[in-house]
């Protein structure tokens, strides 16, 4: 039985503005020619989809039945027809990003942003330790968001975040040990000021466990093996901030600043900019379970 997506589209108007009269001007028709479709879809059926009173329209069992599968099939279509859109704008877009930027809204982000444009192919590059500004510089990425220096003029600054030092809350120091850490391979900024710190102190310090990954680095934390530098927003429960603990000194503010290259500024790479500042909009806040102590 092939069922006619027009009817099918009408069956879900008139159920959800609740009369012919709304689902005919909702589908720019006259509300005969909607009483005449859903008649059609009923004949074809051979069942009853609505009841109807003076005041209000119920639907059948049947009906009900119905109403689930047509809004499933209509969602897919829609889908469908999205995917093979002519997109007004093609080409590439390379970008790059640090992991603790991205989070977990740049999947959803990213499947929007194609269904928008899927004539723009995306190359992204997400990881802490890449030369970004290099990149960008060389070429090879059209735009890039770096953590800078809080105080820091370069590229567009599109969100602060406070540096902090971390470390499990079950962590404890030996009498007598060395510091441990944990860091991200150079050139990320976190290993950057957080070892510009550290040698300014004469503490007693060294490197336990290096990762590119912020995954890594924060296991090693959870582990108690190490402590190290995050931005204060990418605490996790379990974690602590050590600030002034064991003799480690406060830590400066960090940019996430937009960087563009000089051939950047096509229109697919303008279109994921405007993406990439809706990403910089700071997430709702959680509570966390992770705390500070003194």
């Amino acid at each position: 039985m092939d069922f006619d997506p027009t009817l099918l589209r009408t069956f879900v108007a008139v159920k959800e503005t609740g009369s012919f009269t709304r689902a005919a001007e909702r589908l720019h028709l006259t509300q005969s020619a909607i009483s005449h479709q859903i008649r059609r879809l009923e004949e074809q059926l051979g069942q009853p989809l609505l009841h109807r009173t003076t005041r209000s329209l119920i639907l059948t069992e049947h009906g009900e039945d119905l109403l689930r599968y047509a809004e499933q099939i209509l969602e897919s279509m829609d889908a469908l027809s999205r995917r093979f859109q002519p997109s007004p704008i093609c080409g590439e877009v390379r970008f790059g990003a640090p992991e603790n930027f991205v989070g977990d809204r740049l999947p959803t982000l990213l499947c929007q942003f194609a269904h928008s444009f899927p004539g723009i192919r995306l190359d992204v590059r997400v990881n802490m330790h890449l030369d970004l500004r290099t990149l960008v510089k060389d070429g090879e990425l059209d735009l890039a968001v770096i953590m800078t220096p809080g105080d820091s003029k370069e590229g567009t600054v599109m969100r602060q975040t406070q540096l902090v030092w971390v470390a499990s809350e079950a962590f404890e120091l030996a009498p007598g040990a060395f510091l441990p850490f944990a860091f991200f391979p150079a050139p990320c900024i976190n290993r950057n000021v957080g070892i510009s710190a550290l040698d300014g102190t004469g503490l007693d310090w060294h490197i336990v466990f290096t990762s590119s990954s912020q995954q890594g680095i924060c296991a090693a934390v959870l582990s108690g093996l190490a402590i190290s530098v995050l931005p204060q927003e990418d605490l996790l429960p379990g974690m602590r901030v050590v600030d002034g603990c064991y003799g480690l000194p406060p830590l400066p503010k960090a940019n996430f600043s937009l960087f563009w290259g000089d051939a950047g500024k096509t229109p697919a790479a303008l279109q994921f900019g405007q993406l990439i500042m809706e990403l910089s909009k700071p997430p709702a806040v959680v509570k966390r379970t992770a705390r500070k102590i003194s």
